[in-house]
Order: C-alpha cells, then structure tokens, then sequence
C-alpha cells in the first residue's frame, strides 16, 4: 500500500532560540519529514578556530506533513508556532524548498540578510517624514536607512534611524 504526498504541504516552524535542532530532533523521533537549512562556517575565538554547523535562517525549520502532522509537530516543547499568512498556515510551494535545497548544495558562501532591500517602497509612520512614501536606496552598517523621496522631478535623499518606524508598501 503507497502513502499519498498528495495533502502533504511544506510548512515553516518557529522554534524558540537556538533550538533548530533540537526540534529537528524531535521531529526525526516523531517520523515527521522536515528540512533545516544548514551551513558550516569557520568561527574565530580567541584561541582556537573551529568548523561549526549552524542554522541557515534561525528560528525556522520546515515540515513537509498533512495538517495532523503538522498539529502534532506544535505539541514539540522546541517549537513555538506555525507561520500563518491570512490567517491560514502559510503553505510554502515545493520548488522554493528544492531551491534552497539546492542552493545549499553549492558550497559558496551563502549569508542571509533580513529586512530591508533596497528598491523596496515605504511609507514612514514617524518622525518629519511621517506619511511619506518612497524608496529605499541604501542600508548604511545598522544605523540609517537611506529613502529616496520623488519630487518634483528631483531626488530628495533621506537618511533615517535604523529605529525609524515604516511600512513596506506591496508592489504587484
């Protein structure tokens, strides 16, 4: 008798810190299939230098289950919750988990930034800026964004605190 994949779905778990493994772990031990993106780097102490393996994107490990399974995998004491988007689990598509799989096959140097991306569009909520759209140019070593704002034909070149409050606007 063959087990259908067909309800199965990838889904993205947030564990508590620095607990990804753990609750790969745990995972394993409940027969759950589940996918945490990994790389091995070279860290530096003051006297020795060591290989250490370390999670690709902290905090998140990927489940490919039904919708029992992925119940069961919340019940794990290392996972905190399930990512939603629109108020459902959010579902990640096959071929952006094999994309990742691999990517991580090409042993380059792989670094992960989050949040903010050039190009993208704000509007600020706070400050002398408040209520103003306009496009990140660039992300100045953790303490300024700069915004390019449109006017009148001209740029007009914003330098906020990284503690500035804005919305990314979608662009579809």
């Amino acid at each position: 008798m063959e087990i259908s994949n067909s309800n199965k779905s990838w889904f993205a778990l947030y564990t508590k810190p620095r607990c990804e493994f753990k609750a790969a772990g745990e995972l394993q031990g409940l027969g759950i299939e589940h996918y945490l993106p990994s790389v091995t780097k070279l860290k530096q102490w003051s006297d020795r230098k060591k290989k250490v393996t370390e999670p690709l994107l902290r905090g998140y490990i990927f489940i490919f289950a039904d919708e029992k399974e992925r119940m069961i995998s919340l019940e794990n004491e290392y996972i905190v919750r399930c990512i939603f988007d629109h108020g459902r689990p959010a579902k990640i598509p096959d071929w952006q988990i094999n994309n990742l799989k691999l990517f991580l096959t090409s042993n380059s140097d792989v670094e992960v930034t989050e949040g903010l991306l050039t190009g993208k569009k704000i509007l600020i909520k706070d400050g002398p800026f408040e209520g103003v759209i306009g496009t990140i140019i660039d992300v100045k070593n953790e303490k300024s964004v700069a915004v390019s704002i449109d006017l009148l034909n001209r740029t007009v070149v914003a330098h906020l605190p990284k503690e500035s409050s804005f919305d990314l606007i979608k662009t579809e």
